[in-house]
């Protein structure tokens, strides 16, 4: 038999491979049905997450180990390698359990037939450490290269590359894969006027965010069983994600006055809306929080259990077409790729493709122009997408005709820096090798 902490990661992986599930999702009940907790559940999620993540590599490696096409295995033979390459490459295994584990783990599997062969792979496998191998299978800087050694879609490297350069920043393209394969810290955000943030961060033994006057960055784990938590006075939020949905409400963005009616366009699943939500309290504010999806409206509600009664109104309804209005200011965080978060799912740079741009770009323009629809005279949009690809980010907003304001003015108030920290553009574009965020975009727009 296999030891429960490989066989959960092996689960979660199929999970994903095999269901099309998410692993952030299904790796907690696998570790409460394998009843893992600490150290051993650590192992686990690192050991999933961490082949699904780097598995672009780890084919590259089983290719040459079994010269075989690793899409020619067997699903669960192949996961079952992408755990072992894991182990051999990315953690401290030793050697032997490394190749015995792998092997009991496929027949515990039930892919006892093929053991001989993951055994023969494996041993492979072993016989080069993590550096020899990426000059084996990934010499060089061109982008197959690069997006082989980084474990990334060659597409998406490419639209990084061309990100970057325009941000005056070519040539840190393997700076910002190689933080994308570093996984995130979890950060909590505690909601004004709900929660102190150095009382949240005394309690959790966390440290207060740099950019986010809200966040609070956990040293290590899951936040669950916090009770702040559970009750809604707190939340799990990007620091990135914390700053852009706070900037609309800076004095940078619109002075403030009380009886302002806000839009969150696309609220789901309502990290943002309780954000905002908890600051709309505070001036005297009402929000409505518009989603497409009905179970994506409850997950909203259920983030805003929190706040006083009335402050939020949630409806579920299509953004495309909303008839509410006029409002002071509007977020609209826009579906996107989510390149800019691809060190949270680690499944994430697999499922996206080409395609997808021109799909979600269209939807993107047509959020925007419905929103400027509804917007109040002197009123603000927040465009806001996680992903730094200029065809969601930049080519949108150009070819929307809205007036750009400064959004560098508003991030620089909430965050306490100043505007020239955010580029020379007006517009803002966060990083996660340079700023430890997901890389947030931010434009604010208004009409003439």
């Amino acid at each position: 038999m296999s030891d429960p902490q490989r066989r959960a990661a092996l689960d979660c992986v199929l999970a994903v491979e095999v269901d099309g599930a998410y692993a952030n999702l299904a790796m907690p009940g696998i570790l409460r049905q394998a009843r893992l907790g600490g150290r051993e559940a650590a192992f686990a999620t690192e050991l999933a997450y961490g082949a699904l993540r780097m598995s672009g590599l780890y084919d590259a490696v089983i290719a040459k180990a079994a010269n075989r096409r690793p899409d020619s295995l067997d699903v669960t033979v192949r996961a079952v390698l992408w755990l072992g390459a894991h182990q051999a490459l990315s953690m401290s295994t030793p050697v032997h359990a490394t190749v015995s584990e792998t092997v009991a783990l496929a027949k515990d599997a039930g892919a006892a037939r093929a053991s001989g062969f993951v055994n023969a792979v494996m041993r492979r496998i072993v016989e080069r450490d993590r550096e020899a191998w990426l000059a084996l299978v990934a010499a060089g800087t061109g982008r197959a290269a690069v997006a082989t050694r980084h474990s990334h879609p060659q597409w998406i490297v490419a639209e990084l590359e061309r990100s970057l350069a325009a941000r005056g920043r070519a040539g840190e393209v393997e700076l910002l894969l190689a933080a994308h394969n570093t996984p995130a810290a979890v950060t909590l955000a505690a909601r004004p006027g709900l929660a102190d943030r150095d009382a949240v961060a005394r309690a959790t033994g966390g440290e207060p965010t740099i950019l986010s006057p809200y966040g609070v960055t956990l040293g290590g784990g899951a936040p669950r069983g916090l009770a702040d938590v559970e009750a809604g006075l707190v939340g799990v939020q990007d620091e990135g994600s914390q700053v852009v949905a706070t900037a609309l409400t800076a004095e940078a963005a619109r002075p403030s006055s009380a009886g302002e009616r806000w839009l969150d366009a696309c609220a789901g699943p309502g990290g943002k809306t309780a954000l905002l939500g908890a600051i709309a309290a505070q001036r005297d504010v009402h929000v409505d929080a518009v989603e497409l999806h009905a179970h994506r409206a409850r997950l909203v509600e259920q983030n805003l259990r929190a706040l006083p009664a009335g402050v939020v109104t949630v409806h579920v309804g299509d953004s495309t077409t909303w008839e509410g209005g006029p409002y002071d200011r509007i977020l609209l965080d826009a579906p996107c790729t989510g390149i800019g978060a691809l060190r949270r799912r680690p499944e994430s740079r697999w499922r996206r493709s080409e395609d997808d741009l021109a799909d979600l770009s269209g939807l993107q323009a047509r959020l925007l122009a419905r929103a400027a629809t509804l917007l109040a005279p002197g009123g603000v949009i927040a465009y806001v997408t996680c992903s730094p690809v200029l065809s969601e980010t930049t080519e949108v907003v150009s070819a929307s005709g809205l007036r750009r304001l400064d959004a560098r003015a508003a991030v620089a108030e909430v965050t306490h820096t100043k505007a020239d920290q955010w580029g020379t553009d007006a517009d803002v574009q966060m990083w996660t090798h340079v700023d430890g965020t997901d890389s947030m975009y931010l434009a604010m727009l208004t009409v003439d």
